[in-house]
């Protein structure tokens, strides 16, 4: 009877400490299950491999971590679709920047004018300065031509004689020369600057004929104040 009683204590002190040890096993077996691991990817030949290791090319050619139940873990991206994914992002920041760039502009836009009129207005002074440009070149190439005629007839007459042109008639008949090449480059200059400026306020133009629109179509919208 003795016995007994020491063998039901004998249990009870030992009965805990062993399930307790069951219960570790279980957890690291568990754990265990729970990382292990094996890798997918596709080669270079485009067949789907399997392995319990990472090939070497995994970060360049990627792949998936897969549980042993087949579920991915954890996807690497191959070298291809982290550069494409990096050109995307730069794709959407430049979207983004011209967007507010835009967005800016059209602020400027409105808050310069308030109607089509003084926009034609404000063109029309941008293209006075370069009008007036273009009268002065053109009124000193008429006098610059008729200099170089003037040059050019004496040394053809020098030549004639057959007599050789002086070096003072050469420098002014280069001179001229030059001169002449830079007036027909200020009015060519001007003229395309004129053409630019059109271009802009007619485009300056067109955009605050949408956003005013849009801005009319808006307060048609919002509903009536109390």
């Amino acid at each position: 009877m003795r016995t007994d009683k020491k063998n039901c204590r004998l249990w009870r002190d030992t009965a805990p400490r062993m399930a307790s040890s069951a219960l570790v096993a279980v957890l690291l077996v568990g754990l265990g299950t729970a990382h292990a691991q094996m890798f997918r990817w596709v080669d270079s030949k485009g067949r789907v491999q399997y392995s319990d290791t990472p090939p070497t090319t995994f970060n360049q050619s990627g792949g998936a971590e897969l549980s042993k139940q087949g579920q991915v873990v954890r996807r690497t991206q191959s070298e291809a679709e982290r550069r494409q994914a990096a050109e995307r992002q730069a794709e959407q920041k430049r979207i983004q920047a011209e967007q507010q760039k835009q967005a800016q502009l059209d602020r400027a836009l409105m808050a310069t004018y308030t109607t089509e009129a003084e926009i034609d207005l404000a063109r029309d002074r941008a293209l006075e300065h370069h009008k007036l440009a273009i009268n002065s070149a053109e009124t000193r190439a008429k006098a610059v031509a008729a200099n170089l005629a003037e040059l050019n007839a004496r040394v053809n007459a020098i030549e004639k004689r057959g007599q050789p042109v002086s070096r003072n008639l050469e420098a002014q008949l280069a001179q001229a020369t030059r001169e002449s090449d830079e007036l027909k480059h200020t009015i060519a200059s001007n003229r395309e600057s004129m053409e630019k400026v059109r271009e802009k306020y007619a485009a300056d133009k067109a955009r605050f004929r949408e956003l005013s629109a849009a801005t009319r179509q808006t307060s048609a919208g919002a509903p009536p104040r109390s």
